[in-house]
């Protein structure tokens, strides 16, 4: 796989993709819920992480699209994510006719719901719930061969018109699969900002913290990236790109050093 391949695909797909919609106008409304994961709006979004360089090889690199679908009902919002992944073999040997280059295909299959607590003190949004994750991955090398279940938290403060934040926490355990798979312990917590600058035009920040409970690594990247909030007839379209770069790493192998984070977000 050429990673520098997939740097210009990805790039290519924001660069086409933003001028179109860079000039369309979307309400302060439209603006304040474009980046609230508690949205009571269908949901679906196309996240993708191009990541050049991870921690344990020099040899591994990693491309990750994420399609994500969150769907009210009632106070509960269930989202569920389906990644589709290419990871480099370190050990591609060419003189062995059955070894690949690379392993690509699907991973494993996360849903959570999170009811909505309606609170009326805080300007906020607070939901909670249940999580579960499935080793739907097609090869053995992109998934975790794990039956997973935990809980997510997440908390949102949208009503400053120029700076909104929050927070998602995961925590997930498994509890069967693979006997020869690693057991799964970990909690992952992303902190997430956006600074309006106007426009829909805004500053952002969302790295995934990662903390393996089971072995006790952790990886913890921080990023600032852009993002343009527009509207589309009824359609609110929300396109970003941030670059993250991991400043602390212990005893996590596999995780990303480098990575570019880039997505589309759409609400009906």
């Amino acid at each position: 796989m050429k990673t520098t391949k997939l740097l210009r695909r990805t790039l290519s797909l924001f660069f086409i993709i933003f001028p179109v919609i860079v000039f369309a106008q979307a309400t302060e409304e439209d603006i304040k819920q474009a980046n609230n994961p508690l949205a009571k709006i269908k949901t679906f979004n196309v996240h993708n992480y191009y990541i050049p360089s991870m921690y344990g090889s020099e040899d591994l690199h990693a491309n990750q699209t994420m399609l994500r679908y969150a769907q009210p009902i009632g106070n509960v919002l269930v989202r569920a994510t389906l990644p589709f992944e290419t990871l480099t073999n370190p050990a591609y040997d060419p003189a062995v006719s059955d070894s690949k280059k690379y392993y690509t295909g699907l991973s494993d299959l996360q849903i959570f719901a999170a009811y909505v607590f309606p609170i009326k003190n805080i300007k906020g949004i607070i939901g909670a719930g249940p999580l579960f994750v499935a080793p739907t991955a097609t090869e053995t090398e992109l998934g975790e061969g794990k039956w997973q279940a935990g809980l997510s938290f997440i908390a949102f403060m949208p009503e400053n018109p120029l700076f909104q934040y929050g927070a998602l926490i995961t925590w997930q355990i498994s509890f069967a699969g693979d006997d020869d798979k690693k057991d799964v312990d970990r909690l992952i917590f992303q902190p997430f900002g956006m600074w309006q600058i106007g426009g829909g035009v805004y500053v952002r920040s969302a790295p995934f913290w990662t903390f393996d409970l089971e072995d006790g690594g952790i990886n913890i990247p921080f990023s600032l990236g852009i993002g343009k909030v527009t509207k589309v007839q009824n359609l609110v379209f929300n396109l970003f790109i941030e670059p993250q770069y991991s400043a602390i790493n212990y005893k996590y192998d596999n995780g990303a050093r480098f990575q570019l984070f880039s997505g589309i977000n759409m609400q009906f």
